[in-house]
């Protein structure tokens, strides 16, 4: 395969720019008969995600009434859930400071959950909690349909219920049935990069805007639809040597592109012009320990613990990084490839909880498809059902476990 057609994975110019339909055409069709001919199509991969998670609020519910506790509680009422229903209550105006004098301000959260919580709650009979977990559960169906989406865009349809499958069953795959952005933001991601496949730029630039005022992992997002959007002008160029026609058929993935950044970025204006300083978004991230340290916390976090622990994650990070060499080995497209190691790279470069991480890379689903490529290999369907049950069970009951410690997932 040429070089330039490996950077590009397996998606062409034209497939980046729009995609046609093989074969004579079926003649018109509604959206609403297109929609329901999508979710016909992704309805194995939605019971099938729906079952892991089914299983894992059961171990859940069963775990806190054996403890003798209260099983909503953690799901809505802990950690950064919190937060989200504090600021869809009273807006943005709660600091705490801490012993050691650092202030925790409730702008290090961003927007787009606390205010759909807002609105469900106004216009229901739900609490801000209920709202939170109508979100959460029904963005994580609808983040269960964008991942099979990519994966059966990439590799066919029982790849991508497999991925839907693998991604419902993430060790800490229990966030996704608390109240927290995890579920949101990865629906978005994942439907923004189906668009980028489908050659949809300005459908993929408004998702990025909606994931901007999600999470600032957006970033990644941000970076897979411009860097695609780079390359396929570069290639293009060089190609025709003249920049006016590439420009002009380029319009709307260069408008996509430019759409992308304006939910982040006017997140960040919002925070600057509140706390008036231009950099006071960052200042904020860095007081809840969020900034950037090239990966220092993370080294000296392994250089704590006893050397087995040390040992095994050190393995785990291992195990991280062949997933990124197999995706990589794979061709997966651009933007999928670069929206998947930007995620990891983020997620571990920073200085925040070390707890958090494993959480913080699980909207990186594209790392989940080397697996899922791997269990189809196997000789019966029954095989990979059985792994992907013994999967459910481990993720349901470690679930179990953290949801009922004592700290942050």
């Amino acid at each position: 395969m040429p070089a330039d057609d490996v950077i590009i994975g397996r998606m062409s110019d034209h497939q980046l720019r729009t995609r046609t339909p093989a074969g004579p055409a079926p003649g018109p069709r509604t959206p609403g008969s297109r929609a329901a001919a999508a979710f016909r199509a992704a309805a194995p991969a939605l019971a099938v995600y729906a079952g892991a998670r089914a299983l894992g609020l059961l171990a859940f519910w069963a775990a806190a009434s054996a403890a003798g506790k209260d099983p909503l509680g953690p799901l809505s009422g802990r950690w950064d859930s919190v937060w989200y229903q504090r600021i869809a209550e009273n807006g943005y105006r709660y600091t705490v400071t801490l012993p050691d004098g650092s202030v925790h301000s409730d702008l290090a959260f961003f927007p787009l959950l606390p205010a759909l919580e807002r609105a469900i709650s106004e216009v229901t009979p739900l609490t801000l909690g209920g709202a939170g977990l109508l979100v959460a559960w029904t963005a994580g169906l609808l983040a269960a349909w964008g991942v099979f989406a990519v994966g059966a865009q990439l590799r066919g349809r029982r790849t991508g219920v497999v991925l839907a499958a693998l991604w419902g069953v993430y060790p800490t795959a229990f966030v996704q049935s608390m109240a927290y952005t995890e579920t949101l933001f990865t629906a978005l991601a994942a439907w923004a990069l189906y668009a980028v496949l489908r050659g949809r730029w300005i459908v993929a630039g408004a998702l990025c805007v909606l994931a901007g005022l999600t999470r600032p992992t957006a970033a990644a997002l941000i970076a897979a639809l411009a860097i695609t959007a780079a390359v396929t002008l570069v290639r293009e160029y060089r190609d025709e040597r003249r920049a006016g026609p590439v420009l002009r058929r380029n319009a709307r993935m260069i408008a996509g592109v430019a759409l992308a950044p304006l939910g982040w970025l006017a997140y960040v204006v919002f925070v600057a012009v509140r706390e008036g300083s231009p950099f006071a978004y960052f200042d904020v991230q860095a007081q809840w320990g969020n900034n950037i340290d090239g990966g220092r916390a993370l080294a000296a976090f392994i250089a704590g613990l006893p050397w087995p622990a040390a040992l095994g994650l050190c393995a785990a990070l291992g195990l991280l990084g062949w997933l990124v060499v197999l995706c990589v080995r794979q061709r997966q497209p651009l933007p999928v490839l670069v929206y998947a190691i930007t995620i990891v790279v983020i997620s571990l470069i920073g200085a925040g909880y070390f707890g958090s991480r494993p959480r913080l890379m699980m909207p990186a689903f594209p790392l989940l498809l080397p697996p899922a490529v791997a269990l189809l290999r196997l000789r019966t369907t029954g095989r990979t059902a059985a792994v992907l049950a013994v999967l459910a069970c481990a993720s349901a009951a470690y679930g179990a476990w953290t949801l009922l410690g004592p700290g942050p997932p």
